[in-house]
């Protein structure tokens, strides 16, 4: 894996609401949990480096967070998967910000365990917003989309 992939799952992680990460491949294991502190022999060291840096916007998408959820209604993850704004990369995302949307159309792809899922809109609405970027780790319940009812 290279710094491009890694430095794209941590962005993905530090924007989700997840609170634990775990990876394993053949060649590396990351263990990532946003709720636990470091203990005080290692926190100078850590300092140095730029995970400080990653965790106060963290702490700012918290705080926004339940603004957002005032103004509409959120449309959450079904499963456990990756999110996909279109069929395929080269095709335009099936929904944006602004469109009207009506019940049973397909707002996003869920993969998971390679199989393609459809998610489709369970009642009229508009898009207001899109809160997870393409090819981002999804977990059950992650918000996806904010949305007002018609």
């Amino acid at each position: 894996m290279d710094y491009r992939e890694l430095k794209k799952i941590l962005d993905a992680f530090d924007k989700s609401k997840t609170n634990i990460l775990e990876l394993e491949t053949e060649e590396f294991r990351i263990y990532l949990d946003k709720s636990a502190s470091a203990p005080a022999n290692v926190s100078a060291p850590v300092q140095q480096t730029a995970a400080p840096q990653i965790q106060e916007p963290i702490i700012q998408q918290v705080e926004a967070k339940p603004e957002c959820e005032v103004e509409g209604d959120l449309i959450t993850s079904p499963m456990v998967g990756t999110f996909y704004q279109a069929p395929s990369p080269d095709s335009p995302p099936y929904v944006k910000v602004g469109d009207k949307v009506k019940k049973g159309q397909t707002l996003c792809i869920i993969e998971a365990m390679k199989i393609m899922n459809e998610l489709e809109a369970e009642f009229d609405c508009e898009i207001l917003e899109i809160l997870v970027e393409d090819g981002q780790p999804v977990e059950f319940d992650t918000p996806l989309f904010r949305v007002k009812k018609l």
